[in-house]
């Protein structure tokens, strides 16, 4: 069984900066022993990518609020998950939405349902995490995907709390 650790956006901006929060701050050591007791080289990391341009995109319109502009600090990992990636082999995934079909095409063909098994962390669960995980869903119908509630937060709790609920209706375990 191959199992793919997937760390969603732990970027300054969503932990410290424009969008952080105090929730997105109280995971960081949860998803750092999570990454580091991770027994695997195969993570994928997204990254919550914008450019300059942002404010005239469609969510810069309905989240008007500048965050992870590509090359800026707020763009880069919180320092103690890029800390804890220092040593692992890991591949990068840049992402201009909240979700991606790049894991799901570089992994397609690769592995059958029952050959793979999903881990998912990171921020935000009402957001990209879900995202993530409904694509993935989507791509693997029949696999094991899970979620670690302790290793996630929303925008607000009530979102994180929403998100966990939807995604366990669509057969996600959340742990």
């Amino acid at each position: 069984m191959e199992k793919i650790l997937i760390v969603i956006d732990m970027q300054n901006d969503f932990v410290t900066g424009a969008l952080g929060s105090d929730s997105a701050q109280a995971i960081v050591p949860a998803v750092v022993e999570k990454i580091k007791a991770f027994d695997s080289d195969d993570i994928f990391v997204t990254f919550d990518t914008h450019h300059g341009n942002y404010l005239s995109t469609l969510e810069g319109e309905k989240l008007p609020i500048p965050h992870c502009i590509e090359g800026t600090e707020g763009h880069r990992l919180n320092p103690q998950i890029e800390e804890a990636l220092a040593d692992r082999c890991f591949k990068k995934i840049y992402k201009e939405t909240f979700g991606t079909f790049e894991i799901l095409n570089e992994l397609k063909g690769a592995y059958t349902d029952e050959q793979i098994e999903f881990e998912i962390i990171g921020l935000c669960t009402d957001i990209c995490v879900i995202s993530n995980a409904m694509i993935l869903r989507a791509g693997y119908p029949n696999a094991k995907i899970c979620v670690d509630s302790a290793c996630c937060a929303g925008a607000t709790p009530q979102g994180h709390q929403a998100a966990l609920a939807a995604m366990q209706s669509c057969q996600i375990d959340i742990v």
